[in-house]
This record gives C-alpha cells, sequence and structure tokens, in this order.
C-alpha cells in the first residue's frame, strides 16, 4: 500500500523523503510549541480567546491552557517514536 505522497502522480523518490523529512521535523516542532503556547498563555493570560473558549461552559477544563495541553499530548506520539528508534539503536 503506498502512502498519499508516494501515490502523487510524477513524484520523484527524491521529493517523497524530503516531504516526509519536513513532516517528521514538523511533527516534532508541535510537541514543544503547544506546550511553550500553554505556559505563556498561564503566565500572560488568554485574553479574548480564553473568554471565548470558556464562554457558557462550567467546566474545569475551559480555556486555552488545557487545550494548549491537550494539543501537545496529542502530539507527542512523534516524540515518542523517536525515543524508540533511539532506543532500539542503542540496544543493537
Amino acid at each position: 500500500m503506498t502512502g498519499p505522497v508516494s501515490a502523487a502522480a510524477g513524484a520523484s523518490q527524491d521529493g517523497v523523503a524530503a516531504a516526509r523529512h519536513v513532516a517528521r521535523w514538523l511533527g516534532l516542532a508541535a510537541t514543544p510549541t503547544f506546550a511553550i503556547m500553554a505556559v505563556l498563555t498561564a503566565l500572560l493570560g488568554g485574553g479574548p480567546a480564553d473568554m471565548l473558549c470558556t464562554a457558557g461552559q462550567g467546566s474545569a477544563f475551559g480555556g486555552m491552557v488545557p487545550m494548549y495541553l491537550l494539543m501537545s499530548a496529542f502530539h507527542a506520539s512523534a516524540w515518542l517514536r523517536l525515543i524508540a528508534e533511539w532506543r532500539g539503536a542503542v540496544s543493537r
């Protein structure tokens, strides 16, 4: 089965490899970016965006900080995959 990038008409192997490399680095960048955004929002306040997220909700999980923390957790799979690869290379 081919992936969506490799199935593109006329895609060279170099282009596919480059796209996968960029996608991997973007995945690794997402987790720390969302974690930093959560810290900055907690320290500096969410402003109007935080008011929109909590409007009409009585939940303790409302607001931008929990949303950024959840996004950081959801994007952690790239880091877990990288750690697993490092452990596999070290144990060989």
